[in-house]
């Protein structure tokens, strides 16, 4: 699409400047979006992307600069401000609430009463009609919380779209969304672009930038590199805008990863992990299984990936090792050759396992803490023997992590929550491998992190196998686990389908895998 000959945006940023202290987030930063277009924001994490979004969204309201909402200068303090003059954003991390219905979700701080009584059947009926509009068919009275992920991701648009939202930013909207899924919500995205309304998407994900994106916008250090049609911009050339320097003749930008990245470890060591008819139940007290009968072996030094679509059961497995169904799995678990019993997260640390969860916001980090606490949290039994801190052995720790796994922080005491996602997956991982892990379960590693980031995390794993760590890893990126992995094993709906060694694996064979077809 030629967007040059579209004479007003629906929002146009100049100049945009934010500082946190003295630190300079944003310099003098331009941005806009057309009616129609796809608007990609691209950018390493800590580049600016959501501070700019912030700004637009007003969530910040003290900033430099200009912004033009459909050709009127305006400047709202509030988030409930831009949703007035038709901005919405679609966080990666939901804002619904999962015990209330479809209906209220949508209606959330707009319901209006009559003499005390909420109109129930007026917000039905409203609900139904814009669910309809974006295609999707469910009950306004259903729960979020029994909606599958991308389902709710679709309730979050429908609550955009009910407010009458022009502007629709959307951050990582794919990142928990099997192909399917994502093809449905790309469907949506078209609708949404004959409609004329912008779509500012940001994602770190080649692939869907050529797929959909129509211009291209860069920020690096906050600020901005350069904007090109999406069609003119090569991926080896987007990268260089987004990190500033060449990753190097073995990198596969849509891959991720390296072209060829094998463990260190060129032969496998000692057994670390057995898994005989393994099984984990659906939730605490549930009779369905998640995971049933699994067969699995992991040596000292090597990367086993776990492949599956949604509900595939990969992630239950990866909890089920770690303790947190109990008792309640099924089967026989060998650490090291001997038969253990793992029946809570500190039997498993005890056992020299490791688990980074997929959502360092909700399970892996306390954001509001500083980084030192984050670090520590998992070893603080060794760390303060007796129940008594010490601070100063902490902080040697801390340290020395800090310089293992490059964090870029301006000081240890600042809080988790300030820091970009990359440094914020790096504090997540430094938390383990604190604990001295001999089994490191790995559950999306580089979710949501950008490009740089993603090569560094890289180079974290093999620097572990090459210590002899053995690690299980999930990952909904293909490539990724093609690149990284010695071994694959593919579940579907909770059972092993197909197990492939390094070279053997494919796309397209790990996909049918996924699907159901044994092999």
């Amino acid at each position: 699409m030629d967007v040059a000959g579209l004479v007003t945006p629906l929002v146009r940023m100049s100049g945009i400047t934010k500082r946190f202290g003295r630190n300079v987030v944003l310099r003098g930063v331009s941005f806009d979006v057309y009616p129609g277009e796809v608007h990609i924001l691209a950018g390493e994490n800590g580049a600016g992307k959501s501070t700019l979004i912030k700004v637009l969204a007003g969530v910040y309201g003290d900033w430099e600069g200009a912004i033009e909402y459909f050709g009127r200068a305006a400047r709202p303090r509030s988030p409930v401000e831009a949703m007035r003059l038709g901005v919405s954003v679609i966080y990666q991390e939901l804002s619904l609430v999962p015990a209330m219905s479809v209906a209220d979700n949508i209606f959330l701080g707009r319901t209006r009463g009559r003499g005390g009584f909420v109109p129930r059947a007026e917000q039905r009926n409203k609900t139904r009609e814009v669910l309809q509009g974006i295609g999707l068919r469910i009950e306004p009275d259903t729960p979020v919380e029994n909606l599958p992920i991308a389902a709710q991701q679709l309730v979050e648009i429908a609550k955009a779209l009910s407010r009458d939202a022009r502007v629709l930013v959307m951050d990582e909207p794919t990142s928990a969304l099997t192909a399917p899924e994502v093809d449905t919500l790309f469907s949506l995205i078209g609708k949404l672009k004959r409609e004329g309304r912008g779509i500012v998407y940001i994602t770190h994900k080649m692939e869907e930038i050529g797929r959909i994106g129509d211009r291209v916008t860069v920020l690096r250090d906050g600020e901005r590199v350069g904007s090109r049609p999406a069609r003119e911009l090569t991926d080896a050339e987007l990268v260089r805008w987004m990190v500033g320097r060449d990753l190097g003749p073995g990198f596969s930008p849509a891959a991720g990863s390296r072209a060829e990245s094998p463990s260190p470890a060129a032969v496998a060591g000692e057994e670390r992990l057995r898994l005989e008819n393994f099984s984990v139940p659906s939730g605490q007290g549930s009779a369905r299984l998640a995971v049933e009968g699994v067969d699995l072996e992991l040596r000292a030094g090597e990367i086993v990936g776990l492949a599956g679509l949604q509900g595939s059961g990969v992630s239950q497995l990866l909890l089920g090792l770690f303790g947190s169904y109990g008792t309640n799995t099924g089967g026989s678990v060998y650490l090291n050759g001997r038969k253990t019993v793992i029946g809570s997260p500190q039997d498993a640390i005890r056992h020299g396992l490791a688990l980074l969860t997929s959502d360092r916001k909700a399970t892996g980090l306390v954001l509001c803490r500083p980084i030192q606490e984050n670090a520590v949290l998992a070893d603080l039994q060794r760390l303060a023997p007796g129940g008594w801190r010490a601070p100063a052995r902490e902080r040697a720790a801390v340290d020395a992590l800090a310089r293992a796994l490059r964090l870029k922080a301006a000081s240890l005491e600042m809080e988790a929550g300030e820091l970009s996602g990359g440094n914020q997956q790096k504090v997540a991982l430094a938390k383990w491998i604190q604990t001295g892990p001999r089994v490191f379960f790995l559950d999306e590693p580089t979710r949501g992190i950008d490009v740089g980031a993603k090569q560094e995390i890289y180079q974290l794993i093999h620097e572990w196998t090459a210590q002899g760590i053995a690690i299980l890893m999930t990952s909904t990126e293909l490539p990724e686990l093609l690149a990284l992995s010695d071994r694959i094993v593919v579940l579907h709906r909770g059972r092993v389908t197909a197990a492939f060694g390094r070279g053997q694996a494919t796309a397209e064979s790990v996909l049918a895998a996924a699907m159901g077809v044994e092999s």
